[in-house]
């Protein structure tokens, strides 16, 4: 990790971007510009077949790129915001472009439009909820933005109340703004949750493990014990149980789950199992 820092503070130091394709899973500090390999452009800055990435490109760069978290458009420049390593992935058509981000163990959760997280309700104004996100600041939520809602059959929502739900506004300009519908209309399982449950909190790199296609953890919760569970990328999770006994366990058992082994894992389960 630390032989990883230096090489990069060195190219910072130096003025050389480095190739994105060439630092995919490794450590990128804020500052640091990436280049993409080009076929049209082979006399690039950066070396043969090499430019930097120019999303504004003209009619010969017909790639699409899109920026995720720890990355920033300036100009026709890809910049990195975050210290993390470098993720990226491919389209599905494999046309080249993709998304790229940095994955990062940030304390904070900064809201990205598009993610969908878990709110709590903590005031209302007017036609506005207000709901902490734990953002740095709370998000707006209209009543209009449920599916079904109308000026007279209005959400009965409450001060208190937990809110799933994905963001359709996300910048450092513009406060916050979350909806419980998508793009149809349909609720597709956001909205209030229930009353029942127990929300806590999680780190955030613990919430992308667990969302991740692969993950196994998910897999042999089910088999344990019947359960509901919703996940926030903001680092919140919802889960019920059939009993308060199982639901502290299911609780405990993915807080500690970050920093144990597949076999630590399978031994816990197994005495669960037993028991």
């Amino acid at each position: 990790m630390a032989e990883a820092a230096a090489v990069v503070a060195e190219s910072l130091a130096g003025g050389r971007a480095r190739a994105a394709r060439t630092v995919l899973d490794q450590v990128v500090l804020p500052g640091e510009e990436l280049l993409l390999p080009e076929q049209e452009d082979a006399d690039g800055p950066g070396g043969a077949g090499e430019r930097p990435l120019r999303l504004n490109a003209g009619a010969r760069a017909r790639v699409r790129v899109v920026c995720g978290p720890g990355l920033r458009r300036c100009g026709d420049r890809l910049l990195v915001t975050k210290c993390g390593r470098l993720r990226h992935k491919e389209p599905g058509g494999g046309s080249g472009g993709g998304v790229y981000w940095v994955d990062s163990q940030q304390k904070r959760y900064v809201p990205v439009k598009g993610d969908h997280v878990i709110g709590i309700v903590t005031a209302k104004s007017g036609d506005i909820f207000k709901v902490d996100v734990g953002g740095s600041e709370p998000a707006s939520l209209s009543y209009l933005a449920f599916e079904g809602a109308t000026k007279r059959n209005r959400p009965n929502v409450q001060v208190g109340d937990l809110i799933y739900g994905q963001f359709v506004v996300a910048n450092k300009d513009m406060e916050p703004e979350m909806v419980c519908i998508d793009s149809c209309g349909r609720a597709n399982g956001m909205g209030v949750i229930g009353q029942d449950g127990l929300l806590f909190k999680v780190t955030l790199g613990l919430i992308r493990k667990l969302l991740a296609p692969d993950c196994e953890i998910l897999q042999e919760l089910g088999k344990l014990y019947p359960l509901e569970i919703v996940f926030g990328m903001n680092g919140r999770i919802w889960v019920k149980a059939k009993t308060i006994q199982q639901t502290l366990i299911l609780a405990n058992i993915l807080e500690a789950c970050e920093h144990m082994t597949a076999d630590q894992r399978k031994q816990i389960f197994s005495r669960l199992a037993e028991s």
